[in-house]
């Protein structure tokens, strides 16, 4: 079968008639967040400590060489544009990194945790002398410093800053590669990609402080020049001694300002403890027989973690999902209503009565609970945090494809025979939807779950995943082709495709956990390939796929789904013979 004829077949739909174009959702991607905030901040300031820090490794080749440097650093950071970018992005790193000092209701944090929080906090005290020694410097005084007067100031003047710039240097570095870490580790190439960003991570800083030492050595030897210091250490370069105070004052308020800041977070967080005991505690029951005592107030999920009980949360206790859910039993005539966001999950999954999200719901008074996805005891609760913060939410293309008449194919055939054509045929469907750009994330039996769209933005993923559906045909067919000795009817199957968001990422237990996607997107697209059979074709794409792939479909067409209360709008492609058992 040629590719033109395969399309076409493809392309013959139940309906036949065009429709109009439907336009892209106005929101694929959920809004801005602070999580989503403070990660374009931190990027924004790890691109800034990246150029100052090759600025630095030029040392190795010269002190020229770093000025050289230091000129293409400041026109790409020193433009109104580029100051209004760092100066922005630092202040709302700042704030939201107070922000998760407050937030953080217990101090049960893995060990890469505890380095960015504390590295994030030593940086700015670390930072203001620098700050104020130059960029400041030159905002108030008019002064102009170059790395002449920094590496002097560093390595003759006051060697103990010296010692405090590289250390800040070394600290800052941690904390944004401790942060794109956090960030990167749930992307399907991270594996491939982690020996080079740790050969990355490790040379860049080693690089910058060798660069650092070769610079502070030739200004010693320069500074034992008379003539070289009274050109380099000029009032402009240096500053009077009134210009040296007013700084100290700016550096001092500034040092002053952030210790009030952190001060007051913690005393907040005080006031908050302080509120928490006065309101007074309740009782939780769970069912082993174990009963916590924990503020008013605080959510059923923390009240687990606190006091290490295993408790499911894929997105991490932030309302995206249902996992965490408990039946309220004893005292449920007392609890307070639910709120928008847990009222929308509980509908969408049509809970039952007494059924709450235990990262929402907020109990009063003493209560029972049942964890409705219970864990095992043996699952350590560093383990839980792992799985509840290793999910993402993104816009996915999910497609399933299975293999119609397996059933025959087992009856007719010896045990290896059967399991050979069904490799060929997940190998043929692998095939195709690796070169359409997606990746086989799960093999089912005689079917694979495909997921698209895990590196690209929607319309690539959906357009990855149309074209996916036409190389599947090909694909098959030269399989049918080669196979046709063998076999008494043509392989034939059945596809399924929806697009939306979903979370992905490492699902599982504490010693098996895998790669995955898991939501309503991935729950549509297999029951979409199910109804290949029912309605007699070989694909149903919902219209959601064409709408992100800015594609017009063949006829749309409402059909029920199991599980939803609405029908989902879609086109279906291809004639299948009559069913096979």
């Amino acid at each position: 079968m040629t590719r033109t004829s395969s399309i076409a077949t493809l392309r013959t739909s139940a309906g036949g008639s065009q429709a109009a174009p439907i336009p892209l959702r106005a929101r694929i991607r959920p809004g801005l967040t602070l999580r989503r905030l403070r990660l374009w901040s931190g990027l924004v300031l790890f691109a800034y400590i990246l150029t100052h820090l090759t600025n630095h490794a030029l040392g190795n080749v010269s002190l020229d060489a770093m000025e050289d440097g230091l000129g293409v650093a400041s026109a790409l950071w020193l433009n109104p544009l580029g100051l209004a970018l760092l100066y922005g992005a630092l202040v709302i790193h700042l704030l939201l990194g107070l922000q998760a000092l407050y937030a953080a209701r217990y101090f049960r944090w893995r060990p890469g945790e505890v380095v960015q929080m504390v590295s994030g906090l030593l940086i700015p005290p670390l930072l203001v002398s620098h700050v104020v020694g130059t960029r400041i410097a030159f905002a108030t005084e008019g002064l102009e410093k170059g790395y002449a007067q920094e590496l002097y100031a560093f390595w003759v003047a006051a060697p103990h800053q010296g010692a405090m710039q590289a250390a800040m240097l070394v600290i800052a570095w941690i904390h944004g590669c401790s942060g794109l870490y956090f960030w990167l580790r749930l992307k399907p190439a991270f594996g491939r990609a982690a020996p080079w960003l740790l050969a990355v991570a490790v040379l860049v800083p080693v690089l910058a402080l060798l660069g650092f030492v070769q610079g502070g050595r030739a200004i010693l030897a320069l500074a034992q020049d008379p003539a070289w210091r009274v050109a380099a250490l000029k009032p402009v370069h240096v500053g009077l001694p009134d210009q040296v105070a007013r700084l100290g004052t700016i550096r001092d308020g500034m040092l002053l300002t952030y210790a009030g800041l952190v001060a007051a977070v913690i005393a907040a967080r005080g006031v908050r403890t302080l509120a928490e005991v006065k309101r007074g505690t309740i009782r939780l029951s769970y069912p082993d027989g174990k009963v916590v005592r924990v503020p008013r107030g605080t959510s059923v999920l923390e009240a687990s973690r606190r006091n290490r009980i295993p408790h499911a949360s894929v997105c991490g206790g932030r309302g995206r999902c249902s996992t965490c859910r408990i039946r309220v039993l004893d005292g449920s005539a007392d609890t307070p209503p639910a709120g928008r966001a847990e009222r929308a999950v509980l509908e969408r999954i049509a809970a039952g009565p007494g059924v709450r999200l235990a990262c929402q719901f907020r109990p009063e008074a003493d209560l029972a609970v049942v964890p409705l996805f219970p864990l095992p005891p043996r699952v350590r609760q560093a383990d839980l945090l792992d799985r509840a913060q290793s999910g993402e939410e993104r816009f996915i293309v999910a497609m399933f494809v299975d293999l119609r008449g397996s059933t025959r194919l087992a009856e007719e055939r010896l045990p290896y025979d059967t399991v050979f054509i069904i490799n060929r045929f997940l190998g043929a469907v692998g095939d195709a939807v690796r070169d359409a750009g997606g990746s086989t994330n799960q093999f089912l039996g005689d079917g694979l779950l495909a997921l698209f769209g895990l590196e690209t933005d929607p319309e690539p993923a959906a357009r990855d995943a149309l074209r996916a559906v036409e190389l599947i045909a090909e694909h098959v067919a030269t399989l049918n082709e080669l196979l046709a000795a063998d076999l008494e009817h043509t392989l034939r199957y059945g596809i399924g495709v929806h697009a939306g968001l979903a979370i992905v990422g490492e699902m599982g237990d504490a010693t098996d956990a895998r790669f995955t996607a898991l939501g309503d997107t991935v729950n549509v697209a297999s029951r979409l390939q199910g109804l290949t059979k029912v309605l007699g074709c070989v694909a149903v794409i919902s219209e959601a796929v064409y709408r992100a792939a800015k594609t017009a479909p063949t006829a749309i067409r409402e059909i029920p789904v199991e599980g939803r209360s609405e029908p989902v709008r879609v086109s279906t492609l291809g004639v299948l013979c009559p069913a096979a058992p």
